[in-house]
């Protein structure tokens, strides 16, 4: 029983020791995204590409900016920007996705639709 435990030891710290991989989920990479606006005056459209790794979406250049995928590919995402707020959710699959938006650009309050396509 005791040279086990020793070996369990052993075991437990050299699995601590080695380096846990990443995480990554199927809709890992880069994201093309087509904002279209339904009703509202807000632009007709907006276009930029966000990367999602393990799950997260983020943008390079919007801080304040943010967004999740499930694993069975529910997403998730908001952003702000000085005066304007946008916030949406649809669902992506292997290599594009949908879903709704809303939002406001100043006083004026839109809605409408988003599509991606995997880079």
């Amino acid at each position: 029983m005791k040279q086990f435990l020793k070996s369990a030891v052993a075991a437990t710290c050299l699995m601590a020791s080695v380096p846990v991989a990443q995480a990554r989920t199927a809709y890992d990479g880069s994201w093309d995204l087509l904002f279209v606006t339904q009703s509202g005056a807000c632009e007709a459209a907006y276009n930029f590409s966000v990367n999602i790794t393990d799950g997260i979406v983020t943008h390079p250049n919007l801080v304040r900016f943010r967004g999740y995928v499930t694993r069975s590919g529910a997403v998730r995402a908001s952003v702000t920007v000085p005066d304007k707020y946008a916030s949406g959710s649809g669902r992506l699959s292997s290599n594009s996705g949908r879903g709704t938006w809303r939002g406001r650009s100043g006083g004026a309050r839109c809605s409408g639709y988003w599509t991606a396509q995997r880079n």
